[in-house]
């Protein structure tokens, strides 16, 4: 069987994501690529044919699939699309996230063929509290690579689109987790919470004197919660923590200092290493 097109989709406020998907890409290796961001806004009702190779990378927020990009994927539809899953995950887990997204691309149209978990900095991650910092790093994107090279003769091995078998994504590897780290940090979520610690809604700009309002913040934001000329407020209601603002602003102006920041860096130290299946 032979698909000589991929359309590249993810949703990716921090790139972590879209370095992922790219270089799943980079390894299917088909002639024709194109890429639906879902970061800057909803698309128009789009229809994959049988044809096409979709790979679509997700990030993880709070163990589900982050909500923006669930909303905009259902405006994409195939015709019985084969399809490989990504999710995207700071460190800690990724729970159901990846079963969410089955279900979801099944519902639309699409036969998942192929699905993997990699890691990516937590939008929480900063330099007093780092949370799996600087990945994906080589090593992942290289996994990455090996996979869409998998996902690739997995294709060109079947016969026709009857014989490219969709595959159960509840049996992919689970990483390890040391249970120590997690009991600790589930004690220390139930304190914060028994204390009533006060949760920031959105990042803030601690000093004002830094911010430049050069706009970047705003052209970054998925869902615009930042206001062109108004850089130093966000909006509650529309914020979604992904902390793009944060990590995008070259004055380092905006922070989000959450005590889950040190929660996250102290008891998910050990690096997890990504999971695939084909």
């Amino acid at each position: 069987m032979i698909i000589s097109n991929t359309q590249n989709i993810y949703f990716s406020p921090t790139h972590t994501s879209k370095q992922v998907a790219e270089a799943i890409v980079r390894g299917v290796g088909t002639n024709k690529v194109a890429t639906t961001d879902l970061t800057v806004g909803a698309i128009p009702e789009t229809i994959l044919p049988a044809s096409t190779l979709a790979v679509i990378a997700v990030p993880v927020y709070g163990g589900h699939v982050a909500p923006s990009a669930m909303e905009r994927l259902r405006n994409l539809r195939g015709t019985n699309t084969p399809a490989a899953l990504v999710v995207v995950y700071g460190n800690r887990a990724y729970e159901k996230a990846l079963i969410e997204l089955d279900w979801l691309m099944m519902e639309q149209g699409f036969k998942v063929i192929a699905a993997a978990t990699f890691i990516g900095e937590h939008s929480y991650s900063n330099s007093n509290y780092p949370i799996a910092s600087g990945r994906p790093d080589e090593d992942d994107l290289q996994a990455a690579f090996r996979f869409g090279e998998q996902i690739a003769q997995k294709i060109a091995a079947a016969g026709n689109p009857d014989t490219l078998y969709s595959i159960d994504v509840s049996r992919i590897p689970r990483p390890a987790q040391p249970f120590i780290q997690l009991l600790r940090f589930l004690g220390k979520v139930i304190a914060l919470r028994k204390r009533a610690v006060p949760l920031p809604r959105t990042p803030w700009v601690e000093d004002e004197n830094l911010c430049t309002h050069c706009g970047l913040c705003v052209k970054c934001c998925p869902v615009g919660a930042v206001a062109l000329g108004d850089e130093l407020h966000i909006d509650a209601q529309r914020c979604i923590k992904c902390c793009a603002c944060v990590k995008s602003c070259p004055k380092k102006a905006k922070v989000y200092d959450t005590p889950f920041a040190a929660l996250l860096s102290q008891c998910f130290r050990k690096q997890k290493k990504p999971q695939t299946i084909v």
